[in-house]
């Protein structure tokens, strides 16, 4: 990195606010969503306004393209090699697609936050190499991202949080601790994405307070069966899942996932909560069910490990449960949650200055950006890729 380069991040760390555009991709592989925010300050004083949002579907080359290195035990290597610059220039294509759409020039973008698009998560509980520690990895090269935007690209979050020693995952609880902290009640920010996770922010908490941790499967089982067995990307509202009947002896086989007796924090992901594994439980049963009671039986278990979960923290005194996630639209998981919760918790979807459900991680990677080029280090994530 030159001077130049140098003077220019300089420059653009303290500008009182940055124009930041932050991408997400979850490993539900629907699309790519992009949040156009406008950050200013850092640390404790960010704040984050969101100014335009979209997510752009992934077609079905995309989504097979990924799918031949997803979550798979062997994969070949020089085709992995050649998918991350590749998904690298494809999510640079959306952008300047998304950017001439909402007519604005790449000089109009500070900085650009790239999540990049998991593949695998493999936290030490969960593999067999005691020589290893915690592993994850995205694909989508910010380099490719930088060059063929134009705009300062941070990408690679998750590798700085392995090399603090933690799991890659959730990176949430920073952003999170910074936007939404409150000092005169409990918040807890509920994400019902593939895997559910929350951050527990304790009033008037510090960020060494925060609790952050996957709980377990969100959509990511429901969608998997949807599509195999109903060819539809979802359940939508939960309308299937609420034509069938849970299956207690199946749902106690899969409470019984050793995931789920792990201490927290713990991350997991579609390598544990699979398709095939749910398939074993349901043979091991030996008697039939319908896809109606199968998909009844997942949306229990997404709200039992949730609801499990936020018992188990013991909150006193007045609580917010704010939703985020493409669950946040699933009507009959939702329900549960109100009904089996305590009257301390008022649940309801995220939507802070912008800021709603469906927006939120791909705007908390924008805060991350932010404090990667202008915070004091505590909460630094990500490597800078220069366009050029």
């Amino acid at each position: 990195m030159g001077i130049k380069q140098i003077n220019q991040l300089g420059s653009i760390a303290n500008k009182p606010s940055r124009i930041i555009l932050g991408l997400m991709s979850g490993t539900s592989l629907d699309g790519l969503d992009l949040a156009l925010c406008q950050v200013s300050g850092a640390g404790s004083q960010t704040r984050c306004k969101l100014l335009k949002f979209t997510t752009v579907p992934y077609d079905n080359e995309f989504k097979e393209k990924v799918r031949k290195v997803f979550a798979q035990d062997n994969v070949d290597f020089e085709y992995l090699t050649l998918l991350n610059p590749w998904i690298g220039s494809f999510h640079a294509k959306i952008i300047n697609r998304t950017l001439a759409h909402w007519q604005l020039e790449p000089q109009d973008i500070d900085l650009i936050a790239s999540h990049g698009q998991t593949v695998y998560h493999c936290p030490q509980h969960q593999h067999s190499h005691t020589d290893f520690g915690n592993g994850t990895l995205q694909l989508g090269d910010g380099d490719h991202v930088a060059t063929q935007t134009q705009i300062i690209t941070i990408s690679d979050f998750r590798q700085k949080h392995i090399a603090r020693g933690g799991e890659g995952a959730p990176l949430a609880q920073y952003g999170d601790y910074l936007l939404y902290q409150k000092s005169d009640l409990h918040r807890i920010l509920l994400n019902l994405g593939g895997i559910a996770n929350y951050t527990v922010l304790p009033a008037g908490g510090k960020i060494e307070d925060v609790q952050c941790t996957d709980l377990g499967p969100g959509n990511t089982l429901m969608d998997a069966y949807c599509q195999r067995y109903f060819n539809l990307p979802y359940d939508e509202a939960g309308a299937l899942a609420a034509q069938g009947r849970v299956s207690n002896d199946l749902l106690e086989l899969l409470k019984s996932v050793p995931f789920f007796h792990y201490a927290t924090p713990k991350t997991t992901g579609p390598e544990v909560f699979s398709l095939a594994m749910l398939e074993d439980k349901i043979t091991s049963l030996g008697s039939a069910l319908s896809h109606y009671d199968v998909l009844a039986t997942l949306n229990e278990l997404t709200a039992w490990c949730v609801i499990e979960q936020i018992n188990r923290l013991g909150l006193r005194g007045p609580t917010e449960l704010l939703l985020s996630g493409g669950g946040a639209h699933n009507t009959l998981l939702i329900t549960k949650l109100k009904s089996r919760l305590c009257e301390e918790f008022d649940v309801s979807k995220l939507s802070s200055d912008g800021v709603e459900a469906d927006s939120k991680e791909a705007a908390l990677f924008a805060v991350l950006a932010n404090e990667c080029v202008a915070g004091d280090g505590l909460f630094s994530f990500g490597k800078i890729s220069l366009p050029g």
